[in-house]
């Protein structure tokens, strides 16, 4: 269990990619953070905090959480609020040049499909900036090169899959999403440098603390796999 930051209200740690925040009833797993948290601290005579917001499964990275039921009221209010600022990093599919702003509305997701009863879509609103663009010496089916960058992302709302789907409205599908990714470009990775995963990446967490006076700023580091292909990709050693 890898925990980033603690104090006796709030517990920050660093989810692997392909764990379940919460077991669910479209998944087998039989292994989530909630479990691994629960096991943790019992381990220490300690209860274990609970996630106040999702990660999806196959995104590695920051899960903000709450060591009882008071602070976990307090920080969904600051969510409400627009407090908590998410900031994540994602591989994506081309060269994003200039910062930009996505507002697309998105459809409604209920158990991980488009409710088609119900045509209404939801306001969505995304941020993101260039960090690093790469080119590498495989060619595909238009180009005899490919072409991805670095890019941070910040969801100002919190729809389903948000920054996956609306990075791919815009033509820069992140890499490795088999559900609304280039399935080509994720191929030339996975053959190119051995990535078998969601190049998604939740870097970065800033909020106020629930009950103290203080800004709490929290970085997860790049997991190895994810380091791996930023230095094959961009020559980017960390």
């Amino acid at each position: 269990m890898n925990i980033l930051y603690r104090d006796d209200h709030i517990t920050v740690v660093d989810k692997p990619s392909g764990l379940l925040v919460h077991r669910s009833a479209l998944s087998s797993d039989e292994d989530s953070l909630v479990d691994r948290l629960r096991e943790h601290f019992a381990a220490l005579g300690e209860d274990a905090p609970s996630p106040v917001h999702r990660l999806d499964r196959p995104a590695s990275g920051i899960v903000l959480c709450a060591n009882d039921s008071e602070t976990a009221r307090l920080l969904c209010d600051s969510f409400i609020k627009g407090e908590v600022h998410k900031y994540y990093h994602a591989i994506v599919r081309g060269w994003v040049i200039e910062a930009g702003e996505i507002d697309i509305p998105l459809q409604k997701y209920k158990q991980g499909k488009v409710v088609k009863e119900n045509k209404e879509e939801q306001e969505a609103f995304t941020r993101y900036t260039p960090l690093l663009t790469g080119e590498i010496p495989v060619g595909n089916n238009r180009f005899p090169t490919s072409r991805y960058s670095l890019i941070q992302a910040e969801p100002v709302t919190g729809r389903y899959h948000q920054l996956r789907r609306h990075l791919a409205r815009i033509g820069h599908p992140i890499v490795g999403d088999t559900a609304h990714g280039d399935l080509r470009h994720n191929k030339i990775l996975r053959d190119y440098c051995g990535n078998e995963r969601l190049l998604l990446h939740a870097r970065q967490i800033r909020f106020p603390h629930p009950v103290e006076d203080k800004i709490i700023e929290i970085e997860a580091p790049y997991p190895p796999e994810f380091d791996k292909i930023l230095h094959s990709v961009f020559g980017l050693v960390q």
